[in-house]
């Protein structure tokens, strides 16, 4: 299975969410790769757009390789195979350090003119284009449970099995794409998986923003 983009991956989960359409939903979009796909899906359920601000924590000399995630109320989640890779309590907690600095500089990018939106008593949708190891979208999961929200459902493209069932728990609903046995990366998945810059990410919750305001006033 490919999929053509990312906006054809979230025309797709849009389709399966769609009995969340009239609840007025929380979609909250993984940056930098999911803001779009976030506005796809909370344009066709009648929703809000936010984003979730989740930073991965990257092993000592190997900084892509992911031992955990820091979300921007400071709370880190360390994966199980952290120690395997020689990472010490010290080691984590200064990248977690300079994360948080890069999370707090990107809420202030992002929504400089208002704060994050709530998810207490609302159904929220967190949406990204796939996961992995699944380490950073277990602590966006984790940090938004802890705000009470009334549903918290995962939408993603794809990921692999036992992925999936490590977040599975984490959420009242999972819908999930595609599933392949052999998974290397995201990216394999997609015909064009295109980095989504800052900017545009910006731009995209700067003009949901303005549509939303235009359409309650």
């Amino acid at each position: 299975m490919m999929f053509r983009d990312r906006e054809d991956a979230a025309r797709q989960l849009a389709g399966r969410l769609k009995p969340w359409k009239g609840r007025h939903p929380l979609v909250l979009a993984i940056p930098r790769g999911a803001v779009p796909m976030g506005a796809i899906i909370a344009e066709a359920l009648e929703g809000d757009l936010d984003v979730v601000l989740v930073h991965k924590l990257g092993a000592p000399g190997n900084p892509e390789f992911a031992i955990g995630a820091v979300d921007e109320s400071g709370h880190i989640h360390v994966a199980d195979h952290a120690a395997m890779t020689g990472a010490s309590q010290e080691d984590i907690e200064a990248e977690a350090r300079a994360q948080l600095a890069v999370l707090r500089k990107r809420r202030a990018q992002y929504t400089p003119v208002r704060p994050p939106l709530d998810p207490a008593g609302r159904v929220v949708i967190v949406v990204d284009d796939g996961v992995a190891t699944g380490a950073t979208v277990m602590a966006a999961l984790q940090a938004i449970r802890a705000k009470k929200p009334e549903k918290l459902i995962l939408a993603i493209g794809v990921a692999p099995p036992d992925t999936l069932n490590r977040l599975r728990p984490l959420v009242d609903e999972l819908v999930c794409l595609h599933s392949p046995a052999e998974f290397w990366a995201v990216g394999q998945f997609f015909a064009d998986f295109r980095q989504v810059e800052d900017e545009e990410a910006v731009d995209i919750l700067r003009r949901f923003g303005e549509r939303s305001s235009t359409s309650t006033a």
